[in-house]
C-alpha cells in the first residue's frame, strides 16, 4: 500500500555538508558517510499554530502531527505517548537554591521512557516504508520503548543489547515480545552489529543516532516544554546527555514553536553528561571533532563513548547560549535521592543525572540562583533497581513487637 508523504516536509538536509535530499527512505548523507547525520525540513509558512490549544488537539504528541514526518494516512499507536506532566518542585528548588525548579517526568509515558516519543515516530515510518520487521541497539529504555511500541502496532521487532544492560530492561523488551540480542561487547559494538544486521536482513533500522526521524519524535518534548510553559518559560532547560538526539530534539522544538510564534524567546540548554561518559562535554568546550572514548558509569542510558549526534546536540546548546557539564556517580545517586523525597519524581540514574547537573551548575555560578530552570526526567527509577537500592539504603528489619521498633527507631533516627 503506498501512502501519502507528510505535507509538511520539504526534505532532509545533511548537517555537515548542508546537501539536501527528498523526503524517503534515507538515513544518514550520501556524499559523508555516516557522519552525515540528515535534519527534517518543514515548509514553516504552511504551518497554523493555531492547533498548538489544550481545546483543540489531542494531549499527546500527535497534536503536533504538522511537525511530524509521519504520513496522514497512518494511525499512530493507541498508546498514550507525550504530553507528560511538569510539576512546580518548590522543596526541591528551596533545597537547591534556585528561584523556581520545574521537573518535567518523561517517566510517565508508556514504557516509562522519554524515548516511546522517537519510538512511536520509528514504527510509523516502518510502517510507511513497507517494512514488517524494525531493529535498534540501545543501552535499554530505546529498546524497551520499541519494543513497546512494535507491540502496539504489529511490528516484530529484534533489539540489540550490550551485555552492561540492566535486567529489569531487559525484562521489559522479553514481555513485549522483541527478540533480545545480548551482545558480549560494548554499546558501540552492539550498535554497528545492529546496523549490519538491519542491512543483511532488511529490518528498518530505528536506531535515533543515524535514523534523521527519530529526533524528530524527541522534539515533541521541547514543543511541549515551549507550550505548557509559555506564560513562565524558564531560563534554563536542563538535559542528560548521551547520543545528542534528545537534547538535540529538544532544542529544535523549541527554536520551532518560537519560529511559530508560541513562545518568545528560547531557554537556555544545560547539557549534562556522566563524568564516566563525557566524550560530547570535551568537544564542547575544546571546538574540535568529538573524539571517542571509553565509557565507565552507573548513569547506562547515557553511557555512550561514540555519540551519533553530536553535532546536533552542540549546536542546539550553542544556539540557545547554554552550557554543558559533567557530574560524577555519587553526585547522580544523591540526585536521586533528593529528587525522590523533596520533589516526588523517582527517575532512574540516566534520566535524573540533569537534576546532578542543575545542582552542580548552581554551585559553580552557571545558573544564577535568581533564575529558574525545568529539568527533563528521562526515565523511571524502576528501569535500574539496582541503582536505586544504593541510593535508597536499607529498610529496619525487626521482631514483630513494639520493643524491637523502638529500639530500631531510637538507634535509626534518635526517637
Amino acid at each position: 500500500m503506498q501512502f501519502s508523504s507528510p505535507p509538511y516536509v520539504t526534505g532532509l538536509k545533511c548537517l555537515i555538508c548542508g546537501a539536501t535530499y527528498a523526503h524517503g527512505n534515507v538515513f544518514t548523507c550520501p556524499r559523508c558517510g555516516i557522519e552525515g547525520i540528515l535534519d527534517v525540513q518543514y515548509d514553516y509558512s504552511k504551518i497554523d499554530n493555531s492547533q498548538f490549544t489544550i481545546h483543540n488537539s489531542p494531549l499527546n504528541i500527535w497534536r503536533y502531527n504538522n511537525l511530524l514526518p509521519v504520513s496522514p494516512d497512518l494511525h499512530p499507536p493507541h498508546l498514550h505517548v507525550g504530553w507528560t506532566p511538569v510539576y512546580d518542585a518548590k522543596r526541591l528548588a528551596k533545597h537547591l537554591g534556585v528561584r523556581k525548579l520545574f521537573i518535567k517526568d518523561d517517566g510517565r509515558n508508556p514504557s516509562n521512557s522519554f524515548k516511546d516519543r522517537a519510538s512511536s515516530v520509528g514504527v510509523m515510518k516502518a510502517l510507511e516504508f513497507g517494512y514488517k520487521t524494525i531493529a535498534c541497539a540501545s543501552t535499554g529504555n530505546a529498546a524497551s520503548s520499541l519494543a513497546c511500541m512494535s507491540a502496539a502496532v504489529g511490528l516484530q521487532s529484534y533489539i540489540f543489547v550490550p551485555a552492561r544492560a540492566p535486567e529489569p530492561k531487559v525484562t521489559q523488551l522479553l514481555i513485549f515480545g522483541a527478540t533480545v540480542i545480548k551482545v558480549q561487547g560494548t554499546y558501540e559494538q552492539a550498535f554497528d552489529l545492529c546496523r549490519e544486521a538491519c542491512e543483511k536482513f532488511g529490518w528498518y533500522n530505528r536506531n535515533s543516532g543515524t535514523n534523521p526521524f527519530l529526533v524528530e519524535g524527541k522534539k515533541t518534548a521541547g514543543l511541549e516544554i515551549a507550550e505548557q510553559m509559555k506564560d513562565d518559560v524558564p531560563d534554563w532547560v536542563v538535559v542528560s546527555v548521551g547520543d545528542g538526539c534528545t537534547i538535540g530534539g529538544i532544542g529544535k522544538g523549541l527554536q520551532e514553536m518560537k519560529r511559530l510564534g508560541v513562545i518568545t524567546g528560547v531557554p537556555k540548554l544545560l547539557g549534562v553528561q556522566a563524568e564516566g561518559a563525557k566524550p560530547m562535554y570535551e568537544a564542547f568546550y575544546s571546538g574540535k571533532e568529538l573524539v571517542p572514548s571509553d565509557t565507565n558509569t552507573i548513569a547506562d542510558s547515557i553511557a555512550v563513548g561514540t555519540p551519533r549526534n553530536w553535532r546536533r546536540a552542540i549546536h542546539q546548546i550553542r544556539q540557545s547560549n547554554g552550557e554543558m557539564i559533567t557530574v560524577s556517580d555519587e553526585e547522580i545517586l544523591e540526585a536521586m535521592r533528593a529528587t525522590a523525597r523533596l520533589g516526588g519524581v523517582f527517575g532512574e540514574p540516566a534520566g535524573i543525572a540533569s537534576a546532578a547537573g542543575l545542582k552542580k551548575a548552581l554551585a559553580q555560578n552557571m545558573i544564577k540562583p535568581h533564575e529558574s530552570a525545568l529539568v527533563v526526567v528521562t526515565g523511571n527509577g524502576l528501569k535500574d533497581i539496582q541503582s536505586a537500592k544504593q541510593a535508597a539504603g536499607e529498610a529496619l528489619s525487626i521482631a514483630p513487637n513494639l520493643d524491637a521498633l523502638a529500639n530500631a527507631l531510637s538507634e535509626k533516627l534518635g526517637m
